[in-house]
């Protein structure tokens, strides 16, 4: 089993050059996102994320492909801040997330630049985020990725998808994908669901429902300056086919997707 790279002043040094180096070019780049249409940024995104890859130390494998029907919706459990990033570089897409993260300083212009749909998730909003998502996802050509948890996890299970996410699913004729992301050593090994919470993930202790707790929880780029010293990860992504929902209500559609999600995640996260 790979060990964990342990905080001394060698790695912690290392990963405070890569974090300012991120930055730099983080800065670099916003001059081609403003003269950029968004059209042409959200295409541009694989670049902006790859620097952050690669400082990170980020290794991605893919198993499964990616379905060639369009509008498609790809759904996926949430573990990190991290996913933001492997996601647009291996499928060239873009999100649909929360509302609130349209008023953070900077994210939000980048977000909006790069195509993110922002939903209001409540209940009682349901029906004008199923107008913004269905008018959005059907003029676009590249798949855009949700994340129904609502909220990253520790890894240790598959949260219960948020069934008002899919209002926009019922009676359409969008095409919805499941995946399966997990998260390993550099080498391939397993990480005890411990450490995944400890190091790996980024999530709030008060939204688990089950498995271990954090000892530190950090901030979003408190978190990417944490596994610049660790030294980075192995996210591997399974693509499952695309079910059959017709006939289905929202409630039924997340039921539905969530199981297949959970089943593949809970086979593959302490598979040897």
């Amino acid at each position: 089993m790979a060990k964990l790279r342990k905080q001394n002043i060698f790695n912690t040094t290392t990963a405070a050059i890569k974090f300012v180096l991120f930055w730099v070019m983080v800065v670099i780049q916003l001059p081609i996102l403003v003269l950029l249409p968004r059209r042409a940024a959200v295409h541009y995104m694989p670049v902006f994320m790859w620097f952050l890859i690669k400082l990170a130390g980020i290794k991605i494998v893919v198993h499964g492909k990616l379905s060639d029907r369009r509008p498609l919706m790809v759904v996926a459990n949430h573990i990190s801040v991290f996913e933001l990033a492997t996601f647009p570089c291996v499928f060239r897409g873009s999100f649909i997330a929360k509302k609130e993260m349209e008023n953070w300083p900077l994210v939000g212009w980048v977000a909006k630049k790069f195509g993110v749909i922002f939903v209001d998730r409540r209940p009682s909003h349901a029906r004008d985020a199923l107008a913004v998502v269905q008018n959005a996802v059907k003029n676009v050509t590249y798949p855009m990725i949700l994340f129904p948890e609502g909220t990253t996890t520790n890894g240790a299970y598959v949260k219960p998808f948020k069934s008002t996410l899919f209002s926009f699913v019922e009676n359409s004729n969008i095409t919805v994908q499941p995946m399966a992301m997990h998260y390993r050593y550099r080498d391939g090994s397993v990480i005890d669901e411990q450490t995944l919470a400890d190091h790996f993930a980024y999530f709030d202790n008060a939204k688990m429902d089950m498995g271990p707790r954090c000892k530190i929880e950090r901030s979003a780029f408190g978190q990417v300056f944490h596994i610049m010293m660790l030294g980075g990860f192995t996210v591997e992504i399974t693509l499952l086919p695309p079910p059959s929902l017709d006939g289905m209500d929202r409630k039924q559609i997340a039921e539905t997707l969530q199981k297949i999600v959970s089943d593949k995640y809970m086979e593959l996260k302490d598979k040897k």
